[in-house]
């Protein structure tokens, strides 16, 4: 069992910064990420849409053969994580929870921000994740959709990107936090942008760290750590359209080219 990879799926590219740091994390795992670029974007469907491909996509990486499934995706994360958890007899890790602990951890003032798509920021599971976890902290929302389009066309750090992220964050001017969690896996393409618009010493929260510590943790409770050391582990790539596109944006999210990418269909 330890020797199976590591299933991380997202309804994209932005998954690939959790993957990324699953992968610097422990160096030893194999995983196999798939991309639903079919049905890209997650955050404006409904909860019923997102959990159906949610359960469709876990039972294809199910079947593929893996030890853990990791949702790397916040919308995702936010719909289908109970019923997953229900269907599965594997760990399954989202992307809110690692995320909310990290801030609750790292709040002085006990006051979060929270952004992300329209439908994490709708879905309240970071709310309640946080109020879960310390129910005397303030928690603040607010959906930034444009940071999605930007983060994969590369604009990361030119005046569009700085406009736009002033424009969102004037929000926390008015409801000033110490924390923010970057709710959404393409976000932290857009780290800089986002400090520099948010007051000077706000700590911000990258969520695919937060996860990547997760997996490693239940990983080693669970008795899955590979046991198999090999000096180049297999990292396999599958999309649902498109896997042209998916690798010529994604090499940002990765931080390297990919070496293939293969093209499923999940209703075949």
């Amino acid at each position: 069992m330890s020797s199976l990879p590591i299933g991380i799926f997202d309804s994209g590219i932005g998954g690939l910064t959790v993957q990324r740091a699953i992968a610097k994390l422990l160096p030893h795992e194999n995983t196999i990420y798939l991309g639903d670029t079919a049905h890209v974007p997650y955050g404006t469907k409904s909860r019923e849409t997102v959990t159906r491909y949610s359960l469709d996509i876990a039972d294809y990486l199910s079947q593929a053969g893996i030890k853990m499934l990791v949702v790397a995706c916040n919308t995702a994360s936010a719909y289908s994580i109970v019923k997953l958890r229900q269907l599965l007899s594997i760990p399954v890790i989202g992307v809110i929870e690692p995320g909310a602990q990290a801030a609750v951890e790292a709040t002085k003032a006990g006051r979060i921000g929270v952004i992300g798509t329209e439908g994490t920021v709708r879905s309240g599971a970071y709310f309640d994740a946080i109020k879960k976890r310390d129910d005397k902290i303030s928690v603040f929302l607010r959906a930034c959709p444009l940071f999605v389009p930007l983060a994969e066309e590369g604009m990361l750090g030119n005046r569009i990107a700085a406009l736009t992220a002033l424009h969102y964050l004037k929000y926390f001017r008015d409801e000033p936090v110490d924390t923010l969690v970057l709710g959404c896996t393409h976000y932290p393409l857009l780290k800089e942008v986002i400090r520099d618009a948010m007051p000077e010493g706000t700590i911000l929260i990258d969520s695919a760290e937060a996860t990547a510590h997760e997996v490693q943790n239940q990983l080693i409770s669970g008795g899955l750590l590979q046991t198999h050391i090999t000096d180049k582990p297999k990292h396999s790539y599958y999309v649902t359209d498109s896997p042209e596109r998916f690798m010529s944006v994604g090499e940002s999210f990765l931080g390297e080219p990919f070496s293939d990418v293969k093209l499923v269909d999940l209703d075949g």
